[in-house]
């Protein structure tokens, strides 16, 4: 059997195979809540042969928001909806996995598809926050620098919705530090103008995300996976680089990370970034070389290209983002051209 379609298995779960859906905003919730479009579209990946489903990023609080449609976990009312979604994916053969977040300075604003550029308060807008008073874009109102209680706030949200994730029956949680998101804009020196122990050193700039992560591994089952998504660059003369990645993999390991999901960019918005396709594998193999499991990401549209990636141990995992998007079955698909048996629905059986 090829790689792509053979299991993996990290701690107690076993995945069907090194498919995974990448956490994708569909920006469609009301206050948080799920509906039936994501059961629908989460659940449609599992029917369709996926072996993990990352739910797409979640916020830990209310202003942790990209945008008004985002899916929320900051409260106990959000756990039903969610929890239905889950036992759809896993009574469908997938394990179902959760990305928790907080946009930071990106946080406040209109979906895409309505421009998406940061809403004022008299369009449903709220007060946006990160490290400093560095705005993403200059005609961006500036974030409010987080207090030390603003911080403790933050690292209490994540754990609480950590503790709703297993309520919810998630089976990973995947911790979003990448993207230019809250967690990142500590990382980065350009968008981390901090003087205290949250800014400056690389040291002080990791506190926080090292501050989450133990938050979350204090009520997340030490038997279940975790995962943390970077930024392996900023794409920027000064930023975060591929160096400060491998250092920060080394250190993860030690904080029980199981996973690192290897992408970048999202933190400047005008880094020239040189996208091909499969232009972020290098960072998962850069990583992995530490000796921690590593996600594969970015432009990987065709299954050759994923086995390639996997068979040259560059990654442990595909994520596949837009393919997914554009066809839910592609591990059915890629199964038959290759010839390979996996798993179908019965419902679909005579389609095989």
């Amino acid at each position: 059997m090829s790689i792509l379609l053979s299991p993996l298995t990290i701690k107690n779960v076993t995945l069907r195979n090194r498919i995974a859906m990448s956490p994708m905003c569909q920006y469609s919730a009301t206050d948080g809540f799920a509906n039936d479009w994501h059961l629908v579209h989460y659940g449609s990946r599992a029917a369709g042969g996926s072996g993990l489903i990352i739910q797409e990023a979640t916020a830990v609080l209310p202003e942790g928001r990209i945008t008004p449609g985002d899916l929320g976990l900051w409260s106990d009312d959000h756990i039903p909806q969610l929890s239905r979604i889950v036992r759809f994916i896993h009574e469908h053969g997938a394990v179902s996995g959760i990305q928790l977040a907080h946009a930071g300075r990106k946080a406040s604003c209109a979906a895409p598809w309505d421009g998406g550029k940061q809403l004022g308060p008299e369009k449903g807008g709220w007060q946006t926050y990160a490290p400093g008073d560095l705005p993403y874009l200059e005609s961006d109102r500036p974030p409010e620098a987080l207090t030390t209680d603003g911080i403790k706030n933050v690292v209490s949200a994540f754990r609480d919705a950590a503790e709703r994730a297993i309520r919810t029956g998630f089976r990973i949680i995947e911790i979003h530090s990448a993207h230019g998101y809250l967690l990142h804009e500590f990382l980065s020196p350009v968008s981390n103008n901090r003087s205290d122990e949250y800014g400056g050193s690389f040291e002080n700039r990791i506190r926080l995300l090292l501050e989450v992560i133990k938050a979350v591994r204090s009520v997340w089952p030490p038997e279940n996976p975790l995962f943390v998504r970077i930024s392996a660059t900023d794409w920027t003369n000064g930023g975060w680089n591929v160096e400060e990645s491998v250092r920060l993999a080394r250190i993860l390991t030690e904080y029980e990370v199981d996973l690192i999901d290897s992408s970048s960019g999202g933190n400047v918005a005008d880094a020239i970034i040189p996208f091909s396709p499969g232009y972020q594998v290098p960072f998962s193999e850069a990583i992995r070389k530490t000796g921690i499991k590593t996600a594969a990401v970015g432009l990987i549209t065709d299954a050759g290209q994923a086995e390639t990636i996997l068979s040259e141990n560059k990654a442990d995992l595909i994520l596949l983002g837009r393919e997914l998007l554009r066809n839910p079955y592609f591990p059915l698909k890629t199964a038959g051209s290759w010839k390979e048996e996996i798993s179908w629905q019965k419902q679909y059986l005579r389609a095989k």
